[in-house]
């Protein structure tokens, strides 16, 4: 039989969009996984389909992928979930933070800015949307073409639709050893030790998710002070973020830990994490608790990823930290982009893994 073209290490979100993307273009993929489609980060992630606005090459890379999810709307089966629930981003309205209005507003001109429809809700607005919020609030951004989705399910999705192959292998220890025209990395917080030199830092995140409660929240919810948690890179922190699920369930949100080597929930934090997501929604501690889990994003010292070639014949498709969901099909079509030689929807200069090259990475 001829060698695949592209052989793709991980069967996650990431790697699934890789292989999906290489694959519509006509070639030939293999995809390796030492534990089956959808597992890792994309398990144990939110599934959260948002546009980000913390600098232009996020808000490039999230607001193109967000197109492509929309495109694929109509062909999702049911199993993945998309709900096109919207993102309200909460304004609190501790003295403190009186800025954060402010912020609402400077969101609100830089996405009308760039075509994405937004709306800004006031205290009586932001109750009406949200009643379980705690009132009054000072507002929030509401950004309706925001999404949710089932990961394991949309991984599963890309790698059928065109049959693409799945080996269960042992897990690769060594890229070389793949024979492929190119190999793609594409295993999340686990890249590092498949192509070392990587600037990949594993974060322990943790989630909470509910029984079911049809209709008592409608958005997805994200404090204003999300991104300093998510883009601090020394403790942990915790931000309010909850997501209604297509099933009635809640899902909770979020905690960020590094240097947290097992998968072990740690009570302290979660506790820290609850009380936070309290704050904003004082009942939310008389629900039932079904479920708590942890899982490892892969951070990069830049909060962006790592998507493109590395040396020779090896593609980096990692480093996505929180925004794996969001920013999986974009992703696969940069890598697809870059290996039919293709020019590309957006500039892939910001997400080049050259920017942190070292002796043994490929110049350019």
């Amino acid at each position: 039989m001829p060698l695949p073209d592209v052989i793709v290490v991980g069967a996650g979100i990431v790697g699934a969009a890789c292989a999906d993307a290489c694959a519509r273009r006509g070639l030939r993929v293999e995809v390796l996984d030492a534990h089956g489609i959808g597992g890792g980060a994309t398990a144990a992630g939110m599934g959260h389909i948002v546009v980000m606005d913390d600098s232009e090459a996020q808000f490039a890379l999230t607001r193109y992928s967000q197109q492509l999810w929309q495109a694929l709307v109509r062909d999702l089966p049911r199993s993945v979930e998309y709900t096109a629930s919207g993102t309200i981003w909460v304004a609190d309205d501790d003295p403190t933070t009186a800025a954060e209005m402010d912020e609402v507003r400077r969101k609100h001109a830089y996405y009308a800015a760039r075509g994405v429809a937004t709306e800004i809700l006031d205290p009586r607005g932001l109750a009406a949307a949200e009643p379980n919020l705690r009132a009054p609030l000072s507002g929030g951004l509401l950004v309706p073409g925001d999404a949710v989705v089932y990961p394991p399910c949309a991984a599963r999705f890309l790698l059928e639709r065109n049959a693409i192959k799945v080996t269960l292998a042992p897990p690769v220890t060594n890229l070389s050893s793949l024979r492929a025209g190119h190999v793609v990395n594409a295993a999340g917080a686990g890249a590092g030790a498949l192509t070392p030199g990587l600037p990949i830092r594993p974060r322990k995140g943790h989630l909470v998710i509910t029984d079911r409660y049809p209709g008592w929240l409608h958005h997805q919810l994200v404090e204003l002070g999300y991104l300093k948690s998510a883009h601090s890179h020394d403790g942990d922190s915790v931000a309010f973020n909850a997501q209604p699920r297509a099933t009635g369930q809640i899902l909770i949100g979020s905690s960020r830990q590094f240097d947290a080597e097992h998968t072990t929930v740690d009570h302290a934090l979660l506790a820290r994490m609850l009380r936070r997501a309290a704050l904003y929604m004082p009942a939310l501690p008389s629900l039932s608790a079904l479920r708590v889990w942890t899982g490892f994003r892969a951070a990069t010292p830049d909060s962006l990823p790592l998507i493109g070639p590395w040396s020779e014949n090896v593609l980096l498709a990692t480093g996505h930290e929180g925004l794996g969901i969001t920013t999986s099909l974009a992703t696969g079509e940069l890598i697809a982009d870059h290996i039919t030689a293709t020019p590309s929807a957006i500039p892939p200069e910001p997400y080049l893994p050259h920017r942190f090259s070292n002796g043994h990475a490929l110049q350019h």
